[in-house]
Formats: structure tokens, C-alpha cells, sequence
């Protein structure tokens, strides 16, 4: 039986044979990974009928390649890396790769090993088929603290990837670091942190904010998931226009559309077309609040209208669903209005 997949497989691995070894292996994982999709080639025949088919290696990769979280193919770490040539694009978007030898000894985490997560796939592929997991990355082997790991795990987006090398490495050698980072995402996570005022030179410097500002030469910009936008429109607003206002609204006040969480409304809105699409497109949660819960936030919003209050009894919609999806944030950014749009932006507090 072959299948065809059309659509991503986000947060799901592929497991990938070219021998009976390697088909009997992937089955042995799926009872560890029940939700990942096999692929062997067309000669082989133990294989799950759902698994699927394909004549070149190569080509099926290329197609699949960024359907999934995680990859481990089950062959020679050789034929791996060339099958990947010109399929990588920087390990703070590619995913993990994982290669198995054919006997099942070793489970080796080849690429992505921090935010991609090949160092942990590895370790669980090693204890579902009891193999012995293979990681090489520096700050691993010699026990130290990985910033591109530590951010993955704050939820922090990288803004300045070329800047991981030079942190690590102070991260491994016990090197002070300057960090700014007014919200305190990354407190009590990092060894050796000199103070942004120091007259000691610092071996390295992270920047985590929300705001658009200068950050030092060679810093690792970091960007914290902190900024919800609520949003109200008339109906049959258009995505472009609500974006345009969204993005518009963020630049003038500084701050970094990488931040952005979530979008948030009035539920009469929850149908609204150009919402929905502005969500999708961004890939945010958005999130609708009735009346009632935006009536018990209308003492904070800086900008009442009276016909919004008029038409859908509550006197704000951008302001104050900006403020209830913060979940006790703060407003930063009051109310901006295009024509048929309005937008307010508040910061999570990450501390309450």
C-alpha cells in the first residue's frame, strides 16, 4: 500500500529505511514514537501499511524534509549527509536529524542537537531500541550550558544566530557574560553573568527584549514570546488591512513582531474572515473574550469609545481583550485605529 502526505507533520518524526535491518528497527520505534510516519523504499516488504513508499531517497527526502520535527534515518551516517546537501538552512530552523546504523548500536545526533532537539531524539530512539545515544556537541560532553538550548527552552526566537558560537564558548570556558534582560527569562539560568555595567570586559553579551534597540556589537539578540494584540474591526475588514495597521503599530512603538504571542477579540468576532486569516498567517492562537470578561477589565482601558459601546455594549475591544490575554500584563501600546481597524498592544507579565 502507498501513501502520499500533503500536509505538514509538525512536532512528529520520520523514520526512514532502505534495508530489512532498517525497516525492522523503525517498527521496533514506532512502539516508542506511535505517531510518527515510517518511509522505506519500494524493495522492502516488512513495512506497516501505512507506511510510505518511495523509489529515490533523495527526492522523498527533499519533498519531506520540512514536513517534520525530527528525522532519523536508519543507514550509514554517509549517505545521510549527502542525501541532506542543499536541504540545510541553519540549525535554528532545520530540523533534527538522527541516524541509526543498521544493527541498531549507536543512535547518533547528527544535526540541530539544541533548539532542533536532535540530543534529545537521539537518547529516546537509543532507549526504545537500546542503542548508545552519540552526542558531540561541546557544551554536552563537557556538562556546560548551551545558550541556543536554554532559549529554546524560555520559548525565546533568535534573532542574531551567529552569535551563538561566541556565547557558548564563554558558556564553556567560564567566561563572564553581560546579559540584558529586563523580564528575567533567563534568571538563575546562567553561570558567570557580569552586570551590564561592569568595567570588566564581558567574553560575551545577550540581549532578550521586546524592544527595538541597540543592542551591542556582536550580542545575541534574543526575542521573548511577551506581546498580545487585541484587535477590533468592522465587519469584513481584510487581513491586509489589519495587518498593516498590526505591524505599523508595533514599529512606531519599537518593538519586535518576532514577540508577538497571540491576537486576541471580542467573540463576536470569532467569525470574522480577516482575522481568522491574519491568525493563520502569522501562525498565533487567537484568542476571543465575551462581554462580560472585557466589562470586568473596562476600568483599565485608557480609551473608552462610546460607539463602540453603542453597538456591541462594551465600551473597548482592542484595549481591553489585549489586556485580558496578557493574563494581568500590562498596555503598552493604547489604542491605533486605521479605517476599519483598531489595535493595542499589552506585554505578558512573566513574573505574576
Amino acid at each position: 500500500m502507498t501513501r502520499t502526505l500533503n500536509t505538514v507533520s509538525e512536532n512528529k518524526i520520520a523514520l526512514w529505511a532502505i534495508t530489512p535491518n532498517g525497516a525492522a528497527l523503525a517498527v521496533r520505534m514506532t512502539a516508542a514514537f506511535p505517531n510518527a510516519d515510517v518511509f522505506g523504499t519500494d524493495r522492502l516488504g516488512r513495512l506497516p501499511e501505512t507506511a510510505v513508499r518511495f523509489g529515490s531517497l533523495s527526492k522523498a527526502v527533499a519533498a519531506h524534509f520540512r514536513r517534520y520535527s525530527g528525522h532519523v534515518f536508519i543507514m550509514a551516517t554517509g549517505i545521510v549527509v549527502r542525501t541532506l546537501q542543499g536541504l540545510l538552512v541553519h540549525k535554528t530552523v532545520d530540523p533534527a536529524v538522527v541516524v541509526v546504523d543498521d544493527r541498531g548500536t549507536f543512535a547518533i545526533s547528527l544535526l540541530s542537537g539544541h533548539i532542533g532537539g536532535a540530543n534529545r531524539l537521539a537518547e529516546q530512539v537509543a532507549a526504545a531500541i537500546g542503542a548508545q545515544p552519540v552526542v558531540t556537541t561541546a557544551t554536552d560532553v563537557n556538562g556546560a550550558a548551551a545558550i541556543d538550548l536554554l532559549a529554546a527552552e524560555a520559548g525565546l526566537a533568535v534573532e542574531t544566530p551567529s552569535a551563538i558560537k561566541t556565547v557558548n564558548m564563554a558558556l564553556l570556558t567560564g567566561s563572564p557574560l553581560e546579559v540584558h534582560d529586563p523580564l528575567g527569562l533567563l534568571a538563575g539560568r546562567l553561570p558567570a553573568v557580569a552586570p551590564e555595567s561592569s568595567v570588566t570586559p564581558a567574553a560575551a553579551r545577550i540581549w532578550v527584549d521586546d524592544r527595538i534597540s541597540a543592542a551591542p556589537p556582536g550580542a545575541l539578540v534574543l526575542r521573548p514570546p511577551s506581546l498580545v494584540a487585541g484587535i477590533g474591526c468592522n465587519r469584513h475588514t481584510g487581513a491586509e488591512e489589519i495587518r498593516e495597521l498590526l505591524f505599523g503599530t508595533l514599529r512606531s512603538a519599537g518593538l519586535a513582531a518576532a514577540c508577538l504571542k497571540g491576537l486576541a477579540s471580542i467573540d463576536l468576532k470569532r467569525d470574522e474572515p480577516g482575522l481568522i486569516a491574519l491568525a493563520r498567517e502569522l501562525d498565533l492562537p487567537l484568542q476571543f473574550f465575551s462581554r462580560e470578561a472585557i466589562g470586568a477589565v473596562e476600568a483599565a482601558v485608557p480609551t473608552p469609545s462610546a460607539a463602540v459601546a453603542k453597538h456591541i455594549g462594551v465600551k473597548s475591544v482592542c484595549e481591553a481583550t489585549a489586556i485580558l490575554a496578557a493574563r494581568g500584563g500590562t498596555l503598552i501600546v493604547p489604542k491605533r485605529s486605521s479605517r476599519n481597524a483598531t489595535v493595542a498592544v499589552a506585554r505578558i507579565n512573566f513574573t505574576s
